[in-house]
């Protein structure tokens, strides 16, 4: 549990600066008081989302994979694989961010932007998704370091951009009167300085990252999608339902837009240990899995939902108690107060749900599993999300469809934390079983594998 504590908190300190950039952005437009610009920030967050969510699932091949060596003492092994994944992840977000760019009007449009908050986000994307490749970058970094076991600097590696936004946020957007423009300048400079920093841990203090060789970097290609493509589909299975439930909120104007921006942004902050939690029981569970220490792995599991259940409701009491303050922190009115109040006093208690989720999927992809992953997450955004928020607007009514949306969303949420932790408690103690000559499975149960019994054929218990 103290393992699973220092590394969660060290890491949300990190992960939730990356968060905090976002906030902050929102935070400083919504000054500007117009609700076009806010709306039109929560429209290409959206987009955003899902170029972050790739480069997590990158990330997530890099640390599995490198602190897989590490546990198994081969340091020259974890170097390799440190460098090719760097590698991989700057070719893929860039190849990935010139792809989309071109798109971008389809993308907010399909989303429900138009007119004047289709312009504004259009150009907002045009000026950061160029960076995306920093952003992965600095990502990347930041896993490897938490493979190593380096906590504090894997923290620093993503505070730095939160520090170097909370910094220029005002001077471009007031004090150069920039406004959204300079939101995005500073977005670009934050993400330069995350994998400046990522850079010097790395490989001036840890030495992680070798003289490049092609051969090498090729070789590790399949590995690293081993691990990598499901991850990737995993994670972006989030963007995807996430934008679904924007186009659904959509309907009910720019003032729901805006505040649904809204909690786009806070979520990931207050709940920032969720995301940094699975992050990492990632290394943890691969080092144990290397060593083959599966009651280690398995109690890791049952720490994380203590500390999720225990988080969770200490951050919807905070939310609770706090919700009228969050309003008038973004100038909120209308529609937009409305959505971010009903969120912070009923809806973000199902929030420790969804940790449950993010844990699982790490467990599932250093376990060897990743297509759980894949099909859990999406299963999720889907199924999980569409009819329970057409179910929460049809009951909310037209007068609190937005409202009924978000609760439908958190009721799907809630089902699929569940169903993903009583399936890796079963992967956990099925694996326990297994020779140990057996190799991991890189994507997938091995033949007569079924994670819903136990290795003496009765049921596994969670």
């Amino acid at each position: 549990m103290r393992h699973v504590i220092v590394m969660t908190l060290t890491g949300s300190v990190g992960l939730m600066a990356v968060f905090v950039v976002d906030l902050l952005n929102l935070f400083y437009i919504a000054q500007l008081g117009e609700q076009e610009l806010a709306a039109a920030i929560g429209y290409a967050g959206t987009v955003l989302f899902f170029l972050t969510s790739f480069a997590i699932g990158l990330s997530i091949a890099g640390t599995a994979l490198v602190s897989r060596a590490l546990g198994a003492g081969d340091r020259d092994k974890a170097r390799r694989l440190a460098t090719s994944s760097l590698i991989g992840m700057a070719v893929a977000m860039a190849v990935l961010s010139a792809t989309m760019l071109p798109a971008s009007t389809f993308f907010l449009a399909s989303l429900g932007a138009s007119g004047r908050t289709l312009a504004i986000a259009d150009r907002f994307l045009w000026m950061v998704v160029p960076a995306s490749a920093f952003l992965g970058l600095g990502m990347m970094y930041s896993a490897i370091l938490r493979a190593v076991g380096d906590a504090k600097r894997a923290m620093w590696v993503t505070l730095t951009g939160g520090v170097v936004t909370a910094i220029l946020d005002p001077l471009f957007i007031f004090g150069f009167g920039l406004g959204v423009d300079g939101a995005a300048v500073t977005s670009i400079i934050s993400r330069c300085a995350m994998a400046y920093m990522g850079l010097r841990g790395v490989t001036l203090v840890h030495r992680l990252t070798a003289r490049p060789v092609l051969s090498d970097v090729l070789g590790d290609i399949r590995p690293i999608a081993a691990i990598a493509v499901p991850a990737v589909l995993t994670n972006i299975a989030t963007p995807v339902g996430n934008g679904i439930v924007t186009a659904m909120i959509a309907r009910y104007g720019d003032g729901a837009v805006a505040g649904w921006a809204v909690l786009g942004r806070l979520v990931p902050v207050a709940f920032g240990a969720f995301f940094a939690l699975s992050g990492s029981v990632g290394p943890i569970m691969g080092q144990n899995v290397g060593a083959r220490q599966f009651a280690r792995v398995r109690q890791t599991l049952v720490d994380a939902l203590v500390f999720l259940s225990l988080y969770g409701v200490a951050v919807w009491l905070v939310l609770l108690v706090l919700s009228p303050q969050v309003v008038r922190l973004f100038d909120a009115t209308g529609t937009a107060a409305a959505v971010i109040a009903f969120f912070c006093i009923y809806a973000s208690l199902g929030w420790a749900f969804n940790g449950a989720v993010f844990v699982g999927n790490a467990a599932f992809n250093n376990l060897g599993f990743p297509t759980y992953s894949t099909a859990l997450n999406w299963a999720r955004a889907t199924v999980g999300t569409v009819p329970f928020a057409m179910a929460g607007a049809w009951i909310a009514g037209p007068d609190y469809g937005a409202q009924g949306i978000i609760a439908g969303q958190a009721a799907g949420g809630i089902l699929f934390g569940i169903l993903s932790m009583v399936i890796c408690f079963r992967v956990i103690d099925r694996m326990a079983t297994r020779p140990p000559t057996d190799p991991p499975a890189p994507a997938g149960p091995p033949s007569g594998l079924s994670p819903f019994t136990s290795g003496k054929g009765a049921t596994a218990g969670t």
